[in-house]
């Protein structure tokens, strides 16, 4: 049965965007695709064209996204009272979806008819003014404050800005701004070295039952705060935070100018004034030299309360999802970590979340991206990951309108566990509206290493890079983009680029080790894998490396020590197999390197193709069983196009 699908205010199948009610005056986007209102249809820049009926067909089809639309409405819609044959809808529907690609957006409802099974949002454009470009720090936590909570909020913050219907600032990237917060810069640093227009900082206080959040807008270009804002919330009620922030500095955005002087927005009983604080404010080039000097509570002649939490009505959320909402920020901090404990807790906290309040879509999000990356880092079995992940999808409703950001996640799923390359390609080509974000890109770069296309995800690196320069772990997986495609000079010159600018990272090192014990650097690759080892002992992949690292420098029997270890824990719990074959064929050994290899074909690891094509693996070429595993990727290739035009898929 069809879950009732109920569109989003001002979509298309909403009362105020109705064919034949002025529903086609603004431009739609969907499935990367936008349709203007005068019949255009573009990707990206490139316009496809679309003959008038099959114009009039995806119109009708927008206009009732996620349900159903029979053939007599279609028929009736393009042609009206002509008679035609039987087979005209489905022809022109067919037509139509070979034109879209991803063509399987157009699902075929078995004797009901056609649904547009996407997200369908309006588009505004933007031509008349230039988007300010704003970097949100980790929000700084106070004694008392709990410790994901100022991360949370600002990753929240940048989430809900970020995928505004009508963005009013251009959000810059997560994982560069963290990096330089993380350095000790200053938020005027950060702006100044992410080219950013504006830094909002923030400052999370407690007091006995309240949370204080201290913001103050930062202007790069001079260091003034053009705005200062403190919002009080009880500390039960932290939940409804993100929104009241979020609709705050959307207005801010929206009113206030870059050039503007400096003001004090202040709230008193639901009234909204504005203060002006000093006809000439001073630069900010560290903490905020506003911050109320009580230690305990607030006090109410220095603090101004721009949002005090209210009452209880019928709309607000209930404690128990309030209490949810608590155990998603938990989690969502916990699970981005390195470390097998915390993500395990971040798991944990996540299940939590979804258990007392099944309608928190971005737990569940975020449960399928913490199963997917707890298999790449070799945490969780991958069969374990991918059942999980499935049934965590199947309890969203109106999957994938829903939760278009865990696609990528579930493409993994089918390209590596299920082998299923059709699949992946659909959940990719659906998902690739998405904008850059570290899971989304990361997905996309692993993917396209596993077809082994390194061109293309040497391009999609770089193209990232420049949006996410700081970000360690886009620089150094380009260095391995370039070992992979037999750049070797390129790949030691990035990976050696990565460690100067992330002394210590987990991703620059342990590429590095890996690039460098292969170009001659032994010293130093064992160096840099065993600090890793050390700092994380549970990182099944570092030691394999560190392993690697010992047989390249000759240092055979460590080597051979830190195997048998692996082979022996492998008998306790899940190892990922993928980088000790390199290790084994280092110390000479073929026969354990193919049943590595093997052992990884088995359990699905998500290194498996990308490890057929390391050139370290050079001397397996044309041994039989290796050809035979090689294989195995032409032939999904060959399967995926056989059916690339057999039909709609009926679900994901």
């Amino acid at each position: 049965m069809d879950r009732m699908y109920r569109p989003l205010p001002g979509s298309p199948g909403s009362p105020d965007l109705k064919p034949g009610n002025g529903g086609h005056e603004a431009s739609l986007c969907f499935a990367g695709l936008r349709l203007d209102a005068d019949g255009s249809l573009r990707r990206g820049e490139s316009q496809l064209h679309l003959p008038p009926r099959e114009l009039a067909a995806l119109r009708l089809l927008l206009a009732h996204a996620g349900q159903i639309v029979t053939p007599l409405q279609l028929k009736l819609a393009l042609w009206g009272d002509v008679h035609v044959t039987a087979d005209s809808v489905p022809r022109c529907l067919s037509s139509l979806r070979a034109r879209l690609h991803p063509d399987n957006c157009i699902q075929t409802v078995y004797k009901r008819g056609y649904r547009l099974f996407v997200q369908v949002r309006p588009w505004h454009a933007s031509i008349d003014r230039v988007l300010p470009r704003l970097a949100i720090p980790p929000f700084t936590a106070g004694i008392g404050v709990p410790e994901h909570l100022g991360t949370a909020v600002a990753e929240e913050t940048m989430a809900r800005l970020s995928n505004a219907q009508r963005p009013l600032a251009s959000i810059l990237a997560r994982d560069s701004v963290f990096t330089l917060a993380q350095r000790g810069l200053t938020s005027q640093q950060i702006g100044e070295s992410l080219h950013a227009d504006l830094v909002l900082a923030g400052t999370l206080r407690a007091f006995t039952s309240h949370f204080r959040l201290r913001l103050e807008m930062i202007r790069v270009a001079d260091g003034v705060q053009i705005w200062v804002e403190d919002l009080l919330v009880e500390r039960h009620k932290v939940a409804g935070l993100e929104s009241d922030l979020t609709g705050r500095l959307d207005f801010h955005l929206e009113h206030w100018p870059l050039d503007s002087r400096p003001l004090h927005y202040s709230h008193q009983s639901g009234d909204k004034q504005f203060q002006q604080l000093s006809p000439q404010a001073e630069p900010v080039r560290g903490g905020s030299p506003l911050e109320s000097s009580s230690p305990l509570e607030p006090d109410a002649e220095s603090l101004s309360i721009s949002a005090v939490a209210e009452e209880p009505t019928e709309d607000d959320v209930t404690p128990l999802r309030r209490e949810a909402y608590e155990f998603f920020l938990r989690g969502r901090h916990e699970w981005q970590s390195l470390e097998r404990h915390r993500m395990q807790d971040g798991l944990q906290h996540l299940t939590r979340a979804i258990e007392l309040d099944p309608s928190l879509v971005d737990a569940k999000v975020d449960l399928i991206r913490i199963c997917v990356t707890q298999v790449l880092f070799g945490f969780m079995p991958p069969a374990l990951a991918a059942n999980l992940a499935r049934r965590t999808a199947d309890s969203i409703p109106l999957f994938p309108i829903n939760a278009e950001s865990a696609l990528p996640a579930l493409a993994w799923i089918s390209f590596h566990f299920e082998r299923d390359l059709a699949g992946a390609l659909w959940a990719f080509e659906l998902s690739s509206h998405l904008p850059h974000d570290p899971w989304t890109t990361r997905a996309r770069v692993l993917f396209a290493l596993s077809r082994q296309r390194h061109p293309e995800a040497i391009a999609l690196l770089r193209a990232a890079i420049e949006l996410d320069p700081f970000s360690p772990w886009l620089n150094a997986r380009l260095a391995w983009a370039l070992h992979l495609d037999g750049q070797a000079a390129e790949s030691v010159a990035q990976v050696k680029q990565a460690l100067l600018l992330f002394p210590g990272h987990e991703a620059a090192c342990l590429y590095g080790s890996a690039i460098l014990a292969f170009n001659g650097d032994t010293s130093r690759a064992v160096e840099l894998a065993q600090d890793i080892v050390h700092r994380q002992p549970y990182f099944d992949l570092a030691a394999a490396v560190h392993a690697g690292a010992l047989a390249a420098a000759g240092r055979t029997a460590e080597a051979r020590s830190l195997l048998e270890r692996l082979q022996w824990l492998s008998r306790e719990r899940f190892v990922l197999k993928s980088f000790t074959p390199a290790a084994y064929l280092a110390l000479g050994d073929v026969d354990a390197a193919l049943a590595e290899l093997r052992t990884a074909d088995n359990d699905r690891c998500p290194w498996f193709f990308q490890t057929l094509a390391d050139p370290r693996l050079k001397t397996l070429h044309g041994h039989p069983e290796f050809e035979s595993l090689c294989a195995i990727l032409p032939g999904m290739e060959a399967a995926a196009k056989a059916t690339a035009h057999s039909g709609a898929r009926q679900g994901f």
